[in-house]
């Protein structure tokens, strides 16, 4: 069954087409995250246990819309918008719920939870409503940078930074290398916001030196997600 999953997953992927294999591949190497990951939660403290989870979860999400979005990217030779801020919309705002969980013991608060929450929601819809010219792309993608910089805040100089430093050395090096995948990781995405909503010139020139967005997007929510995991299952062995 697995074996015919995968040939069917590959079959119409050409040699030459890099974007379909960063999707397969992007596929594949989220579920393999996300059964390592749960796999790994008998072996994990109870403490720890539901943060692990949440970054299983976040990986399976994700393995399961790049499985569509491989699909609709080999029918169409469209950039699958639509269903990368449908998949943005679920993980994000779980990879929030992990600043939370990592800091409740230091005095995290269920108001910290849903004010990183809400950045994050806000943050995309507006994105998607640019990106997708439903509305004013220059007005919606500032609105969409300014809750992002708030989750920036928050993880580098803010609340979660102050209770990540009261929570012990661990959870202090696991914020700090959880705010490195915002701060720069996530940064692809603004990126790809400006390529998308510009007149056309940004993306031909991307293309023109044979780069393509979608492979820059694909290969960075796999590190983006995938290591925002490990960082966690990390934290989970040093602390418990």
């Amino acid at each position: 069954m697995i074996h015919s999953l995968l040939l069917d997953a590959t079959t119409a992927i050409a040699k030459n087409d890099y974007v379909s294999f960063t999707f397969f591949v992007g596929t594949m190497a989220m579920m393999a995250a996300s059964v390592f990951f749960f796999f790994e939660l008998s072996n994990t403290s109870k403490e720890w246990r539901t943060s692990v989870l949440v970054s299983g979860l976040i990986t399976f999400i994700a393995a399961v819309h790049y499985y569509y979005m491989r699909g609709y990217y080999a029918d169409t030779h469209e950039s699958p918008t639509f269903f990368r801020y449908v998949d943005w919309l679920l993980t994000v705002p779980l990879m929030c719920v992990e600043f939370y969980l990592i800091t409740k013991k230091s005095g995290g608060t269920s108001g910290l939870l849903w004010k990183m929450i809400l950045a994050s929601v806000v943050m995309l819809v507006t994105g998607y409503m640019g990106e997708a010219g439903l509305a004013d792309a220059t007005v919606w993608g500032t609105v969409s940078a300014i809750a992002y910089f708030y989750i920036v805040y928050e993880v580098w100089m803010g609340s979660v930074k102050k209770l990540a430093s009261n929570a012990g050395p661990a959870v202090a090096a696991a914020n700090s290398a959880l705010g490195w995948f915002v701060l720069v990781g996530w940064a692809i995405y603004p990126l790809g916001y400006l390529i998308g909503t510009a007149d056309g010139q940004w993306y031909e020139s991307f293309k023109n030196i044979g780069l393509d967005m979608n492979i820059i997007y694909n290969i960075g929510d796999a590190v983006n997600k995938i290591g925002f995991g490990l960082v966690i299952y990390s934290l989970s062995r040093k602390a418990a």
